[in-house]
């Protein structure tokens, strides 16, 4: 397993050298080959992308189905191209360059708030670069993540992260950090649409029964923090994007349909699925977001 880890290692880094030297619109070529090797030619997870899509779009046909997973494809691999590049072009004196901020009045409000924020998002777009640039402009947050199984890789990623002050919060045991980051004043990052378990709060997301974790819904109701659903995602040209926001809950003014942990998080959902259903092919449709929701047995008084 160690002899197996280094050699991915190795293998990331001249990966990552390889990109650095080339163009970012080479590497979308490339990108581009890469996802049609990966659809038509390994089909790699084209079950899962295939369930995914027609679970979500019924009347999806076949040929739709691979045209969206090849255009994910293309996403995921210059996505990682993007975050090699960002570092060298991305600055605090050209963001405009490549950033539109589509909701900048009500985004604005929100990040320079005294009050804490949690800001949710999804594997949707180019999340990465949002987190990089809220930092770049001064907003430094702190997001909780899973540690990735390659040490080299999960180094490198972190590193991007916290070049600008997004620092990471383990996704296990972290629950005292993030209560010292919401007591603080600052913002929280997480994204919203992981599989939270059997026991988590099922909502139904982009027409399906999904588990989420009720943390996220309990950061607003009970630690007061307005909570800010957004997105990152990628435009046209390789090294462009859109930064906006689909729906702010503030728990000062809480619609009263929102104040329990169940609504609040399937009003989260159904913002992200807006973001999502704007250009879902750049959603993340290998993750496995959707699992079978437990069946409740029924007691010996019920079954009589």
């Amino acid at each position: 397993m160690q002899l197996k880890r280094r050699l991915e290692s190795i293998a990331i880094q001249v990966i990552l050298f390889f990109i650095l030297i080339i163009p970012i619109q080479t590497c979308a070529r490339l990108c581009q080959l890469l996802a049609w090797f990966a659809t038509d030619v390994i089909c790699f997870r084209e079950k899962v992308i295939r369930e995914n899509l027609v679970g979500v779009f019924p009347d999806l046909k076949p040929d739709d189905c691979r045209v969206i997973a090849k255009k994910m494809w293309y996403h995921l691999f210059l996505m990682g191209c993007q975050i090699a590049h960002a570092p060298r072009k991305i600055h605090d004196s050209n963001w405009r360059k490549y950033i539109h901020i589509r909701d900048k009045k009500m985004m604005t409000d929100r990040l320079i708030d005294y009050r804490p924020l949690v800001a949710v998002s999804a594997h949707y777009g180019n999340f990465e670069i949002a987190g990089y640039v809220t930092g770049l402009l001064g907003c430094p947050s702190y997001t909780v993540a899973r540690k990735l199984d390659n040490p080299f890789l999960d180094r490198f990623i972190n590193q991007f992260r916290e070049r600008n002050g997004q620092f990471i919060l383990p996704k296990d045991g972290s629950a005292p950090e993030v209560q010292k980051v919401l007591e603080s004043g600052n913002i929280l990052t997480i994204l919203g649409d992981q599989h939270a378990g059997t026991k988590g709060c099922w909502i139904d997301f982009l027409g399906r029964p999904a588990s989420c974790h009720k943390a996220i819904a309990l950061f607003t109701l009970t630690g007061k923090a307005p909570m800010m659903v957004s997105y990152g995602r990628q435009l046209e040209h390789p090294m462009k994007f859109e930064i906006g926001c689909t729906g702010i809950a503030d728990p000062i003014d809480l619609e009263p349909e929102l104040s329990d942990v169940k609504s609040l998080t399937q009003w989260y959902n159904d913002r992200i699925a807006v973001a999502i259903y704007e250009c879902s092919e750049q959603y993340w449709w290998v993750h496995k977001r959707w699992k079978p929701k437990p069946v409740r047995k029924k007691s010996a008084s019920q079954a009589a």
